[in-house]
């Protein structure tokens, strides 16, 4: 089988990120057939001198423009239309996907037809390149249509996915902070199959204001919003919803040295 890549890049990614994502692209032991790079918006000069420099190595890959800056959800959305293949994969432009990532997925796939959507687990390393922990998640669809009632049951930027499913549950659309959440919310309840491989398949960046931008009124209004959503379209019952909004104005509204806590070491398992 064949497959794409898609990232979504914006003015504010740091080259040397940009650099080392489509790096470890490239020294994947399993070659894309098509990387989708889409430029949201007009970029600094040292993006395009990184973006310049991969066209040369990376002769599949391929840059659409918006004149723009459209958001994460648009930016995928077009990407998703673009791909010319069945299986996409997702990677996120600070991210490094371990050497085997690509493989690994791939097999699974064409071994699971029944699968709409494969993640795996990431490792997470800071800004310093100290790396800390590894994020688990549930594995079978039973344990991910659980899970997805209260969290993210995805690490988006180990995603590959269908193309036709994607589109058939409505594609990715604009929805600040949590695109993928919503896209794979819907997916759920339409009936698509989830499974998350139990390897870790990125290197995942973690910023010193991750936890900052994951609190605040306008994170949690969205994330509010997205469980409106929920529950209107049947992924939580009544009773659920309420406490799945609970969970998260408790979760978005306390001080950011506990909300770090919380997902530190009560979400997360330690490795080292």
């Amino acid at each position: 089988m064949q497959f794409s890549v898609l990232l979504s890049v914006y003015r504010k990614e740091k080259p040397e990120y940009l650099k080392m994502s489509l790096e470890s692209i490239r020294l994947q032991t399993v070659e894309p057939d098509e990387i989708i790079l889409i430029e949201d918006g007009v970029l600094t000069k040292e993006l395009y001198l990184v973006i310049e420099e991969y066209l040369k190595v990376l002769p599949n890959m391929r840059v659409y423009k918006f004149d723009e800056n459209k958001g994460l959800g648009l930016a995928l959305r077009k990407g998703v239309e673009l791909s010319r293949y069945e299986l996409v994969a997702r990677m996120d432009t600070d991210d490094i996907a371990e050497p085997e990532r690509f493989r690994i997925q791939m097999d699974f796939m064409e071994n699971n037809p029944q699968i709409s959507v494969c993640g795996g687990l990431m490792r997470e390393f800071n800004d310093r390149g100290i790396i800390s922990q590894v994020k688990n998640m549930p594995e079978t669809q039973k344990e991910i249509w659980k899970y997805a009632k209260y969290r993210n049951p995805i690490n988006h930027m180990t995603a590959m996915f269908r193309k036709a499913d994607v589109l058939n549950a409505g594609n990715y659309r604009s929805f600040p902070y949590l695109e993928d959440y919503n896209l794979w919310s819907r997916m759920l309840v339409k009936g698509f199959k989830f499974y998350n491989i139990q390897k870790v398949l990125v290197k995942a960046r973690v910023s010193d204001d991750l936890y900052n931008r994951r609190g605040g009124i306008a994170y949690c209004q969205r994330y509010l919003i997205l469980r409106q959503i929920q529950r209107k379209i049947g992924l939580l019952k009544p009773w659920e919803y309420i406490k799945a909004c609970g969970i998260t104005i408790l979760i978005t509204l306390v001080p950011n040295t506990i909300r770090k806590l919380v997902y530190i070491k009560m979400l997360r398992k330690r490795n080292g």
